[in-house]
């Protein structure tokens, strides 16, 4: 569901569905867009399933089940997970402290089921679940311009400058919390939360007011932040291991145990997990994709891209698989993000495509095109870089 379809419609929007829940996918001209966000600053409707916890045990609560340290202050976050006993993710999430409760952003389809399970934990604990997603609107606003464009709308304090940090304030006559983000797409950024009936003001002020900003899809996320390096919950986290994403940020090793903990900790004390994730240049594609005009024609490209599960080798071994694949907006050139075996030699590679080998080089993450104005936080960091 979107909160502001009549601004998404002026702007010739189409659609897809993420977790259940209807998003934009593009506006028509995602490479162009994609370039202005790299570039200047953009705008998105993100598609968060949010719960609230409310009660005097709610901070000690969600501590005890996710992996890592629930900020105890209003007007902090943190990136944490839920694990199952295996040490697979769950669900990724950020949670906000919000004065008297905790805001919990994450995946939509993930919402109900992690709302029921602690629902069902609550024993003595003065703690209540909530599905809140429908109480407000988010929007993504990134860019190297983005402290600008929000400074030229934001009524009150200025923005706030930690990552997950938040301040409160006011834009028209809705008001607002704004969070400073942690670069998912590799360039400074920040989260708009209000009230959903203020949602399609808010949006069309972070459009067309101020500095303005491009609006911007799904594609264009999924495709900038796998330049930036950045692991998503629907592609690379579900049911893998945090340790073989590098995902560093998300994970607290001093805290007190959770579940999944001892297997994340015990693949710690090794000194390596056995799969890592990599980027991938698809050398070979780069004179199939050029052929395509990804503004006019942006689904042209899911044919000539590998999909999700394609077998990447080294020589004749497969050692791997492609998460997902993109054009990044940076350098218009063919990537993939890809987990594979970690100590495999990746000198030369190939990804299978429709059942060709197709050359690849393997990349540093970011993608060295993908120079932004910050660095994804969760950006692949492991024990031996």
């Amino acid at each position: 569901m979107t909160l502001v379809s009549g601004t998404h419609g002026a702007h010739g929007a189409t659609y897809r569905d993420r977790g259940g829940r209807r998003v934009v996918d593009h506006y028509g001209k995602p490479e162009r867009v994609g370039k202005a966000v790299r570039n200047v600053v953009g705008a998105i409707e993100m598609g968060y399933g949010v719960l609230a916890i409310t009660g005097d045990d709610r901070v000690e609560f969600v501590d005890n089940a996710v992996s890592n340290r629930v900020p105890a202050e209003d007007g902090q976050g943190v990136y944490a997970l839920l694990l199952d006993p295996q040490g697979g993710i769950e669900t990724d999430m950020y949670v906000y402290n919000a004065d008297e409760r905790l805001l919990v952003f994450l995946p939509p389809e993930r919402a109900e089921a992690v709302a029921e399970d602690w629902s069902e934990k609550v024993f003595i604990q003065d703690v209540t679940v909530a599905d809140a997603s429908d109480e407000f609107g988010v929007f993504g606003v990134h860019g190297p311009k983005s402290t600008e464009k929000i400074a030229s709308v934001l009524g009150g304090p200025g923005a706030p400058e930690k990552p997950l940090s938040f301040v409160r304030g006011s834009m028209v006559d809705a008001g607002v919390t704004v969070i400073a983000t942690d670069a998912p797409l590799g360039e400074e950024g920040y989260e708009v939360v209000c009230a959903a009936e203020h949602a399609e003001e808010v949006f069309d002020t972070l459009i067309n007011r101020g500095l303005n900003a491009a609006p911007f899809g799904y594609r264009t996320w999924d495709a900038l932040s796998a330049e930036a390096g950045t692991p998503l919950f629907e592609y690379e986290l579900e049911g893998t291991v945090p340790n073989v994403l590098g995902l560093r940020n998300a994970l607290d090793f001093e805290k007190g145990c959770y579940v999944g903990q001892e297997v994340v900790s015990r693949v710690e004390n090794q000194g390596r997990p056995s799969r890592r994730l990599v980027g991938l240049a698809l050398d070979g594609l780069a004179d199939a994709t050029a052929e395509i005009d990804g503004d006019a024609d942006p689904e042209g490209y899911d044919a000539v891209l590998p999909t999700p599960g394609a077998a990447v080798f080294a020589g004749d071994e497969a050692v791997g698989e492609v998460t997902r694949a993109a054009v990044g907006p940076a350098s218009g050139d063919p990537i993939a993000l890809a987990l594979v075996r970690y100590d495999a030699d990746l000198d030369a590679v190939t990804v299978r495509v429709d059942g060709d080998e197709v050359a690849a080089t393997r990349s540093d993450l970011p993608f060295p095109s993908a120079d932004g104005s910050a660095r994804s936080a969760r950006a692949p960091t492991y024990p031996d870089a």
